[in-house]
């Protein structure tokens, strides 16, 4: 396998022992631009292997799990360029066939590359995923999904070995125990573009991800109707074209943004936002009494004083996602009242109340659901965040906590969101990075 580079992509993942300072903010003032979707760019990128011709991709954010889709791509034999959000992607005809266990582990959503692999190879080699901290996350959907298009896997030494000797359409039922999977309905999606005949997949991800994605397919020349709803339906066709696609806003960043003004004041204004991608978040936050208002390619986000608890259960777009649960029980630690977080997606995903705790936080578990009980305010503390959520949540409960708060586990933010300590100092946080 010949392995091309094409430019260098400069390193942003910091060292372990790095860690934030963060002190007492006061009201975040100004105007934020948000970045790309990470959640989008990802599969995006891997629908570039779905064609010989060069593809571009605008405003994909500067994370380091886009910088290790990169390195995936570059290991099949891909050339990548990445500079100022713009990705060139030239397949050519690239013959790699294999994700390993080293680039896979660093991050989950790479096992998308299996369904572009598989229909346009005819074989895949990748790493099977693993767990994390917020608990196991299998693939059994994506190798369900692509079983019924005719492909066939094995496991063996931790890989999942799949081969297709030509895919087929058909209908593909994607239900599983916590509702759709986005990334599987992505997978499957990719691959049956270049199947033969039509595929329909039912109680697929609705998720603007998902809808982003189809519409990048449908510039390279795919036939596919239905998405943002529960049934796709894909007709396959003999051969793609290279993309030139813009990536969505992140929807996540904006939330976090919007908790962030939420918790210490202020009044921001969020250029790129969408109001229909944050219609659960708007709503909650609407019930916490945070004003929102929606201007014309932008959310303005005022609060002037605690929020009132509220009751949250995530769940699947349209609901409220999962990615924002632990941001926003930052939030209702200081809310008034009494709230309850119930998570439906990722029932495990709880990491960060024991350090929310520290900062005097009064959380308590209850299965799926914590309760959370407001008080007055947090108190500064060395806290780690576990994860690339849990790492947000608990530098937002710095900003308003008294005294300094310490944050390990900073590496985590870097993997979804592109300078958000940076964008945070820019409207008024008092942050600072040390190693």
């Amino acid at each position: 396998m010949t392995r091309s580079s094409g430019s260098p992509v400069s390193p942003i993942a910091p060292v372990a022992s790095e860690r934030l300072l963060i002190r007492p903010s006061g009201p975040l003032r100004g105007t934020a631009v948000v970045n790309g979707a990470k959640n989008a760019a990802l599969p995006i990128m891997a629908a570039c292997l779905l064609t010989d011709e060069p593809s571009i991709i605008e405003r994909v954010p500067h994370v380091t799990d886009v910088v290790t889709m990169i390195e995936i791509l570059r290991q099949l034999g891909v050339s990548v360029s990445f500079a100022d959000g713009r990705l060139s992607v030239a397949p050519g005809r690239y013959t790699g066939t294999a994700a390993p266990y080293d680039l896979v582990s660093r991050m989950r959503a790479s096992v998308c590359v299996l369904g572009p692999l598989l229909t346009r190879q005819g074989k895949a080699q990748v790493s099977m995923p693993g767990g994390c901290v917020i608990g196991p996350r299998p693939i059994d959907l994506h190798l369900k999904g692509l079983q019924a298009l005719g492909a066939a896997f094995t496991i063996e030494h931790g890989y999942v070995v799949g081969t297709a000797s030509g895919l087929r359409g058909g209908r593909v039922q994607l239900g599983g125990a916590f509702g759709s999977s986005v990334l599987a309905t992505a997978n499957v999606m990719m691959a049956a573009t270049l199947a033969e005949g039509v595929t329909t997949i039912e109680q697929a991800a609705c998720e603007p991800e998902v809808v982003d994605l189809a519409h990048c397919l449908i510039g390279m020349g795919a036939r596919i109707e239905g998405q943002g709803g529960p049934v796709i339906r894909v007709e396959g066709v003999s051969r793609l074209r290279g993309a030139h696609h813009r990536i969505i806003p992140d929807r996540i960043e904006s939330g976090t943004l919007m908790i962030a003004a939420a918790m210490v004041g202020g009044d921001l204004t969020l250029e790129g936002a969408r109001a229909e991608h944050l219609g659960a978040v708007i709503d909650k936050l609407a019930e916490a009494e945070v004003v929102i208002e929606k201007l014309d390619s932008a959310l303005r986000v005022r609060a002037a004083h605690p929020p009132r608890a509220v009751e949250i259960t995530t769940l699947p777009f349209p609901g409220f996602p999962t990615d924002l649960q632990a941001q926003m029980m930052a939030l209702m630690a200081v809310g008034r009242g009494v709230s309850v977080l119930t998570e439906k997606v990722y029932p495990e995903r709880f990491m960060h109340i024991g350090e929310l705790n520290r900062m005097g936080a009064a959380i308590t578990r209850e299965g799926s659901s914590a309760i959370v009980k407001g008080v007055e305010r947090l108190s500064g503390a060395p806290v780690n965040g576990s994860d690339l959520r849990a790492s947000a949540a608990l530098l937002l409960a710095g900003m308003c906590a008294e005294n300094q708060t310490e944050l390990t586990g900073v590496e985590h933010l870097k993997r979804g969101y592109q300078n958000l300590e940076e964008q945070l100092v820019r409207l008024g946080a008092d942050i600072q990075r040390i190693s």
